[in-house]
């Protein structure tokens, strides 16, 4: 079992950047693929990027490929989401996610065991 906490989140104005980090607990971290997924207000829980167990495949959505780059640091418990050139609707809670398998696609909620609280983030324009 794994614990996920999610932190970074904050209010920045578009154009700008910011970099959430989620930390996990246990010593297995390195045994787990990681996403991030986000929620705006009103709307349904979507993909937005993930990484597997060693980091070496990475996955993203189309609306936030070339501007958002995950990444993980087995040594540190922790999986990072770099957040650039930021726009008013990237605005949402963002969640962090953790399973120990795959079996449809990385981009499926339903594929992760572990989720965080989420952290806030407000894009001003």
């Amino acid at each position: 079992q794994v614990q996920v906490v999610e932190s970074g989140g904050g209010l920045v104005q578009a154009g700008g950047s910011l970099r959430l980090s989620c930390a996990a607990s246990g010593r297995t971290f390195s045994s787990y693929h990681m996403g991030w997924f986000r929620q705006a207000p009103g709307k349904e829980r979507n993909f937005i990027a993930a990484i597997n167990s060693n980091g070496i495949s990475t996955y993203y959505a189309d609306s936030v490929k070339g501007r958002f780059t995950i990444s993980r640091d087995n040594a540190k418990n922790t999986v990072y989401l770099q957040m650039n050139s930021l726009k008013p609707e990237d605005t949402a809670v963002y969640y962090c996610a953790a399973t120990r398998s795959i079996t449809y696609g990385y981009g499926r909620s339903h594929e992760y065991d572990y989720w965080g609280q989420g952290t806030q983030v407000t894009v001003s324009s």
